[in-house]
């Protein structure tokens, strides 16, 4: 099966390695900037910044799309309108016009978007979901996601649309993106209008216009409350994890490790399934485009939100590390509270 690769820098380079370990053909790359051919892997694979131009010349079935988030939407109409299967990268739009405009392409074309949210494809989130069926914790109160990552200033320096409000890199819609879809998934309301209400309280500590440490609630609904605490300016780099909060105990998923805890008992690991693999297989999609419309609600309510607010630089240390971060999240988590109900050391100041 013949592939094209838009955005071979980056993950990119991750998709890369995925489509030489799948055995597919890589048909094109496009990228502005044209990728070294180190290894001899790209002896007379053509490459171009024009996507609708590679298509045309390969006729590739499948087009993954790993771009900066604010070029997903038109990319993808492009290879959907060149008869294209699209594995789109997370998160796969900003606003839920351009959802409804790609899903309409998507129903047109008669072809699969599928979005590569890798946590949705984890055995681990469907061994939760059943264990919540089946009472294991009883009456649920909530849903937390809880993120401490640390990323220095060259983090930003990467592209230029790095730490850009207007490009969707903020602390909550892409590094930890895969959290909040998970608990969507939990939570039963993945679909376009199962988000009630999104409250929002954004900060920065890096000189950057989009959020790096920031709380979250949403409420579904179905009635599920969804809160989110996260940093990437952390005293001590943690795996985040996605915990249901049950009146008779708590279930706690880490899903980047694909590994589930019932209370204090053993940690259980699962396997995974790949999205591209499951793409090519021309089986069910595990993550179709209409799986992410709740999630584009949520990111669209971040990105019109205020604009984040400074943390005071007497608590961001080296690196940006901010002082006392790592227990306002691990609160935050706890109590299925927001920042400010909790009290940020920075207000303090």
């Amino acid at each position: 099966m013949n592939v094209v690769l838009a955005g071979a820098h980056g993950f990119g380079r991750w998709h890369l390695q995925n489509i030489r370990r799948l055995g597919l053909r890589l048909a094109g790359v496009c990228d502005l900037v044209p990728l070294e051919d180190a290894d001899g892997d790209l002896d007379g694979v053509p490459q171009s910044s024009d996507l609708d131009w590679l298509l045309r010349r390969t006729g590739a079935e499948v087009t993954i799309i790993a771009t900066p988030i604010h070029t997903h939407a038109d990319l993808a109409r492009t290879a959907l309108a060149r008869g294209s299967h699209v594995l789109l990268e997370k998160p796969p739009v900003r606003t839920v016009e351009e959802f409804e405009s790609l899903s309409d392409a998507v129903a047109e074309s008669g072809l699969t978007c599928q979005v590569a949210f890798q946590s949705l494809g984890s055995h681990a989130v469907s061994a939760v979901a059943r264990l919540v069926a089946d009472g294991a914790v009883g009456q649920v109160r909530g849903i937390s996601v809880t993120g401490t990552w640390s990323r220095e200033p060259g983090y930003y320096e990467r592209a230029a649309w790095a730490g850009r409000r207007e490009a969707g890199d903020g602390a909550l819609t892409n590094p930890f993106a895969h959290g909040i879809a998970t608990a969507l998934c939990l939570a039963g309301s993945e679909r376009l209008g199962e988000v009630a209400e999104v409250e929002a309280e954004l900060f920065r500590a890096h000189p950057i216009d989009a959020d790096d440490t920031s709380s979250l609630r949403v409420r579904t609904t179905g009635g599920t409350v969804i809160t989110v605490a996260v940093t990437l300016c952390a005293e001590r780099e943690s795996d985040p994890y996605v915990r249901v909060h049950g009146d008779r105990g708590r279930i706690t998923l880490w899903y980047t490790r694909d590994e589930v805890r019932v209370g204090e008992g053993p940690v259980v690991s699962y396997g995974r399934d790949d999205l591209l693999e499951n793409l090519v297989s021309g089986g069910q999609p595990l993550v179709p485009l209409a799986r992410t419309g709740a999630f584009t609600q949520v990111m669209a309510a971040i990105l019109t939100d205020r604009d984040p607010l400074p943390i005071p630089s007497v608590l961001v240390g080296e690196r940006r590390v901010v002082q006392g971060v790592d227990e306002l999240v691990a609160s935050s988590a706890d109590r299925l509270a927001l920042f400010s109900e909790i009290g940020p050391p920075w207000e303090a100041r």
